[in-house]
This record gives C-alpha cells, sequence and structure tokens, in this order.
C-alpha cells in the first residue's frame, strides 16, 4: 500500500465519477424504464455486469445461490471492501422504491475506487443483490458465503425529503408468514350447522390482532390479508389463507409479538373448530445495526460534499435484508435523500421521483460519499487495523448465520 493521502485519493475518486457521470445515470434510467420483481431482474443483471466488465472488473453472475446476482472484483489487496446494489421493483408501481437509485449508487462508487484500488490495498467487491423487496437476496447470500472475506459492507437507499444522519435508528426486522386454516365445507343455506367456517376463523383472528396493537410497543407493526377464504356465497368456506407480517425494532420485542400474533391465530381456529397451521414465506429480516465508525464516516463524507444532514427519524418502519448484514460483520445502510421531492416510499409517486434530475443528483453524490467512505478507512491506519482485527477475530463462517424469527 502507498503512502497516497487521503484527500488526494478523494480527489481522485470524484474526478473518476464525474468523468463516467453520464453513462451511470443512462444505466440507472435504464434499469429505472425496465422494472423487474423480486428473482426476475436478469435485464438489470446483465445491464450493470456488462458496465462493470467493460471498465475492467472480474464478473461472474448467478453467485452465491442467486440466479439474478452478480459479484464485481476489482483489486488485490488484504483490506475487502464491499458494496451493494439492489435492483428489483415492485409490482404494478415499478420502481417505488428506487433500486435504479441503489443500484447505480453502488456502481458509481465502484468505479470512482477503481483506479485506486491498488494503491489503497483494496479488494473491492460490488455484490448484486436481488430480490430485497420481498425473498431476501441477501440472506440466501449470506449463508453462502458472499460476505465471508469482507471487512465491511455498505449500501445506499434513496429516499425524498431531507438528509439525516446514518445513526438514525430507522429499519425494523420483519417476519413474512401464511397461516392456514382448514375447516368442514357445508351448504350454507341447507345445512351451515354441518360446516365449520375457516373464514370466520381468519375473520377472528385479524379482529383478536387488531384488539391486540392497542398492548404493543409503538415500534410494533402488524399486517395481514386474507388471500384466500372460500369461492361462492352457498358454501361454508372449507380453507382460508391468511398472509401475515410483524416488524418491530428490537429483536426481543419482536419475537414476543410475532409469538402473541400467533396466539390469536390459534384463537381463531379454537373458536371456529378449525385447524391450522403456519409457515415462513421469506426469509426474516434483521433490524439495521449501523456501525458506529462508518455511520460517523459517511456522515461527514456527505456533509463535505455540501449537503446539509438535518434531524430527523428516517424511514420509519421499514425493513431491508442488509439488515441481517449488519447484524454478523460492520456494515451500514445510509439513506440519501431526492432533495425538493417528498413521495412516499412504494407509491408511483416515488418511481417519479427515482427519475428526477434531484435522484441523479442524489445517485452521484451518494456514490462519491462511499468511495470517500471507503477510503478513509483503507487509507487511516488506526481505522484499516480496527476492520482488519475484527475479521481476523471473527469465528469462520460468522457471517454464513443468519438471524431467525
Amino acid at each position: 500500500m502507498s503512502g497516497m493521502a487521503v484527500e488526494q485519493a478523494k480527489d481522485i475518486a470524484q474526478e473518476e465519477i464525474l468523468k463516467h457521470k453520464d453513462a451511470i445515470l443512462e444505466l440507472n434510467h435504464e434499469i429505472h424504464a425496465d422494472p423487474e420483481l423480486s428473482w426476475e431482474e436478469f435485464r438489470a443483471m446483465e445491464r450493470i455486469a456488462s458496465f462493470l466488465r467493460n471498465r475492467g472488473f472480474d464478473v461472474t453472475t448467478g453467485v452465491y445461490g442467486c440466479e439474478t446476482s452478480f459479484e464485481a472484483v476489482i483489486g488485490s489487496g488484504d483490506l475487502t471492501v464491499t458494496l451493494c446494489s439492489e435492483y428489483d421493483a415492485l409490482p404494478a408501481i415499478g420502481h417505488g422504491c428506487g433500486h435504479n437509485v441503489i443500484a447505480t449508487i453502488g456502481v458509481g462508487a465502484a468505479i470512482a475506487l477503481a483506479p485506486l484500488v491498488e494503491d489503497a490495498g483494496i479488494t473491492l467487491k460490488l455484490l448484486g443483490t436481488p430480490a430485497e423487496e420481498h425473498g431476501g437476496g441477501k440472506v440466501t447470500m449470506l449463508r453462502e458465503g458472499a460476505w465471508e472475506d469482507s471487512d465491511f459492507s455498505m449500501m445506499v437507499h434513496g429516499m425524498a425529503g431531507a438528509d439525516i444522519s446514518a445513526h438514525v435508528k430507522q429499519y425494523t426486522a420483519v417476519d413474512r408468514f401464511r397461516v392456514t386454516y382448514h375447516g368442514q365445507g357445508a351448504h350454507a343455506a341447507a345445512a351451515p350447522w354441518a360446516g365449520k367456517n375457516a373464514l370466520s376463523a381468519a375473520s377472528i383472528a385479524l379482529h383478536a390482532i387488531a384488539l391486540l396493537r392497542q398492548h404493543m410497543p409503538s415500534d410494533v407493526n402488524m399486517n395481514g390479508y386474507i388471500s384466500e377464504s372460500g369461492h361462492v356465497t352457498n358454501i361454508i368456506p372449507e380453507k382460508a389463507v391468511v398472509e401475515m407480517e410483524v416488524r418491530a425494532l428490537d429483536i426481543d420485542t419482536w419475537r414476543d409479538a410475532k409469538a402473541r400474533v400467533l396466539k390469536c391465530f390459534e384463537a381463531g381456529a379454537l373458536a371456529a373448530g378449525c385447524t391450522w397451521e403456519w409457515e415462513a414465506v421469506e426469509y426474516a429480516y434483521a433490524p439495521v445495526d449501523q456501525d458506529e465508525k462508518l455511520a460517523d464516516l459517511w456522515d461527514a463524507n456527505l456533509a463535505g460534499l455540501g449537503r446539509e444532514l438535518v434531524p430527523g427519524s428516517g424511514l420509519g418502519g421499514g425493513s431491508t435484508d442488509m439488515g441481517n448484514v449488519t447484524q454478523v460483520l460492520p456494515a451500514i445502510h445510509s439513506v440519501i435523500a431526492f432533495l425538493g421531492q417528498e413521495a412516499a416510499l412504494h407509491t408511483r409517486e416515488f418511481a417519479a421521483a427515482a427519475r428526477t434530475e434531484a435522484a441523479d443528483q442524489a445517485t452521484i453524490d451518494a456514490g462519491t460519499a462511499l468511495a470517500f467512505t471507503a477510503l478513509d478507512v483503507a487509507l487511516t491506519p488506526e481505522l484499516r487495523k480496527h476492520y482488519q482485527d475484527l475479521k481476523a477475530a471473527r469465528p469462520a463462517g460468522t457471517t454464513t448465520v443468519t438471524l431467525e424469527a
């Protein structure tokens, strides 16, 4: 590793991302215009993979157990910095969470760092992590060892409003599961007494959950809907299916809330005389545990780019599979604002906001700040040693074990 000064390296990184700015934003807009759902992001994956191959990265697609993932590597240093790009969209509304921006923030940071990796002693990995909206691509990749060689990991999510500190605690744990009731069908008019109404069981359970909300901490969020509940009016429903999720900021609170919700589903079965079972439908997402030192560096670098960090409570209740990453190694999942935009996440309005000049500026600024943060660690001896010591002390396989609900 050379004796390159941090500020000199940052100047080079900023020049590099600005040199590629038009191409990065063109990639951003292409992904936005062609949204793909979780686990189906083949075109986005190939666009990004091709973009990085053409700029000197060693890129492999379909890695770590996910068909639509990629790993792009450049450099051979003994500090492994892992960045993440997401690129899945939402049904009907496209990039209503702005993953086109998340994808190209990661790409921009990688491009900015590429000419510096050898002098800075970095092995740089950009992971394409699919299915954040539903499924948990990062959890699959964790279990397959994607972060085992990483010293630390970073990514950035776009949002409306104003920029806030990476220290703001805002991402909850979430567990999604399916409850199925089995009853007894009967003619709803001729012999209703012969039936056991599975829809009644589901309705009782959801009403009990609604009453339970009064007694839950303010950070607990419980949402469900009946996805199957009979087919015609004159047959007692013999089957009902409820899709459910439970969220909380604190892991113990989250687990307790889930246990109480399951009791509500059990009560529905008892009251209606039905049987019931439940099953997980996705990996559980952990709360985000921001690394304090990385968060400090990110905040300082964002402010250094002229962006004002204002006090705020953050997204409030959102969840991400990056939380699982932050639980097993030093990492941050920071946010950047599309300044002047006010749309709520997961709406058509936010999808439109993710294709504005404000979103474009956020893409370049966040990519720059991520690159700066990586350089701060790589070129500051005590920080570099701190993260390398943490990695050395980590037992093998630590990052392949993920949180269970």
